[in-house]
């Protein structure tokens, strides 16, 4: 009788296990980490949708702030099982009560580096008049030292080598965001002076968009994701760089396994702004002039990660040639274990925007998604197999760069 009734009490625990695996997102939960941007409003909604399961509750206790302090608030979502167990607690910011200008249009960008850009995987060796496969520097490496001298410009390049005196030279670059330290041979020029045989350039230039504009202080995001060396990953680090007005001169629509692009031309002339940051969730800085880039009377409150979810929404863009809302459904929202430029998966709805553009082209990155009347993220990439859908990253961690 006695193994009859643990047999029944064994059952029951794991009946009890399952319905609470089926009622309570685990996965979410899990990678759901600290340091995100919500409000009182979207932990309530959050709740009542049971987006983290049926049997789980949500509510925020802030932190007090002395009255007058800049700095953000703070505070921590608890979640409760059954409303009065407590399962987790994350430690959050609180989202802004300012609005922001809203972005959407094109913008031109130039930047000059912080150290040399290699752009490209050979060798010239101007002595003996041949080019040749260059083994240990790459394209996309960003120079930073040589031997111990710091290089911040094509210039110093030549400083450095002008005191070398041996043929081998110590050499730190950034590649894939990581520091790294090569031992690199050096060539002799036509004069006997050692040259590094390597293409380098000092700029980088493009066309993005503009996501938004702070209303405060003319604070700015954009693009989504970092500007980066073509055909590498690294995060260029910039010591200066100028946001300009650009025009849409034509659109190559986006194919299956091939991505379209807007293309667009601007004049290096009346900056609009300065970028100070380039980061994995896009440039960041502040305009001083943003007639034409933003309608002043069209801003919206920033939406936290957690509001996010899968259903109707719409992205803003110019590729028409006037700034419009274009439909999108989205897919899923990701809460990762990290951040990511690749946090939102939509697809393109709006047989308009399908018309012009085939979906999601180049160019587009940092055009803003917009759901339930607020700013939640911006275009990040394209689906290389299918240029209906892309990736956006969410307006909290653009947010989180100014």
């Amino acid at each position: 009788m006695k193994k009859h009734k643990h047999f029944i009490y064994i059952i029951l625990v794991l009946l009890f296990s399952l319905l609470l695996l089926d009622n309570v997102n685990v996965e979410k939960l899990y990678n759901l980490k600290d340091g995100f941007y919500t409000n009182y409003s979207e932990v309530e909604n959050v709740s009542k949708e049971g987006k983290f399961g049926r049997f789980v509750s949500l509510s925020l206790k802030d932190d007090e702030l002395q009255t007058g302090c800049n700095n953000d608030g703070e505070g921590s979502v608890i979640f409760k099982l059954f409303g009065f167990i407590p399962i987790k607690k994350v430690d959050v910011k609180l989202l802004p009560e300012d609005e922001v200008f809203v972005g959407g249009v094109p913008i031109g960008l130039s930047v000059e580096t912080d150290g040399a850009v290699v752009v490209s995987d050979v060798l010239v060796d101007t002595q003996h008049n041949q080019v040749i496969k260059n083994k240990v520097i790459k394209s996309g490496d960003i120079i930073k030292k040589i031997n111990d001298v710091e290089i911040a410009s094509i210039d110093d390049i030549t400083t450095a080598l002008n005191t070398n005196h041996d043929a081998l030279a110590n050499i730190e670059v950034i590649r894939d965001n990581k520091r790294k330290n090569l031992e690199v041979e050096l060539l002799k020029d036509k004069d006997n002076h050692y040259k590094l045989g390597v293409w380098v350039k000092n700029d980088v230039s493009g066309i993005g968009t503009l996501t938004f504009v702070r209303k405060t202080d003319s604070a700015f995001g954009a693009l989504g994701h970092p500007v980066t060396n073509a055909g590498s990953d690294t995060v260029v680090p910039i010591a200066d760089g100028d946001v300009y007005d650009c025009n849409i001169i034509g659109v190559n629509k986006g194919q299956r396994n091939q991505p379209g692009e807007l293309r667009g031309v601007f004049l290096q002339k009346n900056s609009k702004g300065k970028i100070s940051k380039n980061t994995p969730y896009g440039i960041f800085g502040k305009l001083n002039d943003y007639e034409g880039l933003v309608d002043t009377n069209v801003s919206l409150k920033i939406g936290g990660r957690l509001s996010v979810k899968p259903g109707k929404a719409k992205i803003i863009s110019s590729v028409s040639g006037i700034r419009e809302e274009y439909d999108i459904e989205i897919i899923k929202a990701n809460f990762q274990s990290k951040s990511s430029d690749k946090s939102i998966v939509f697809r393109v709805t709006d047989k308009r925007l399908l018309d012009i553009t085939g979906g999601i082209v180049q160019g587009m990155s940092g055009s803003p998604i917009v759901q339930d009347g607020k700013l939640v993220g911006a275009v990040t990439h394209v689906f290389l197999s299918d240029s209906t859908k892309g990736y956006g990253v969410y307006s909290d961690w653009m947010l989180e760069q100014l």
